[in-house]
């Protein structure tokens, strides 16, 4: 029997998850989390055989839940299942100790046969999401500052207001946006948006 732990914070998305999970012989849903922390004490709890993690939550992210189970648990098996298609994502998961990746609206068959997949031990990254890690820049990572400045002009900030929030002079954050658009290869703040999304380097 497969222990299951889901952490999702949609109540319907976890009982329909627990419902499909419920049909299986080989299959049992052990705790529910609405959020990273409360995803991580179960966890420890629970010691579920997998886990079945989304990324967007409330407070604590999934990915820094997959790193604190992992730490706990070097063993932890976890499977990320989200609406994030960024290869950014996709990458930060697999990084953190995910050993598979899925997108919400994935086949019943197809969620099973992952599940089943990394229990025995074996990654689970489907064709179409390891093909985005292909598209995947190393150079173009953002720095933990630039990615402070790409979130504030998401909301709106010219360079001025992101200056005094950071602590920085407008002539620093307009070097940031410099290298930002550099390595993001776009020529203005908005395209420099609609790449970072489609990347998952940032979400509204």
């Amino acid at each position: 029997m497969i222990d299951i732990l889901i952490v999702d914070d949609h109540p319907i998305m976890r009982f329909g998850i627990a419902a499909l999970i419920g049909t299986q012989p080989d299959m049992k849903v052990v705790g529910q989390a609405g959020s990273g922390e409360e995803g991580v004490d179960l966890f420890s709890q629970l010691r579920p055989d997998l886990t079945l993690m989304d990324l967007q939550l409330p407070g604590m992210s999934g990915a820094s839940a997959i790193q604190k189970i992992r730490t706990r648990n070097g063993q932890a098996k976890i499977i990320v299942l989200t609406t994030y298609k960024g290869e950014e994502d996709i990458f930060q998961s697999l990084r953190s100790g995910a050993s598979g990746y899925l997108i919400k609206g994935v086949s019943h068959d197809r969620l099973v046969e992952a599940i089943r997949h990394v229990y025995s031990g074996k990654t689970y990254v489907p064709p179409e999401i390891s093909s985005k890690l292909t598209n995947r820049m190393p150079d173009a990572i953002l720095s933990a500052r630039e990615r402070e400045v790409l979130a504030l002009i998401a909301e709106g900030d010219g360079n001025r207001q992101i200056g005094k929030k950071l602590g920085l002079t407008e002539g620093t954050v307009k070097c940031h946006v410099g290298s930002i658009l550099g390595k993001l290869q776009v020529e203005d703040r908005t395209q420099a948006l609609i790449v970072a999304l489609q990347r998952g380097l940032i979400h509204l």
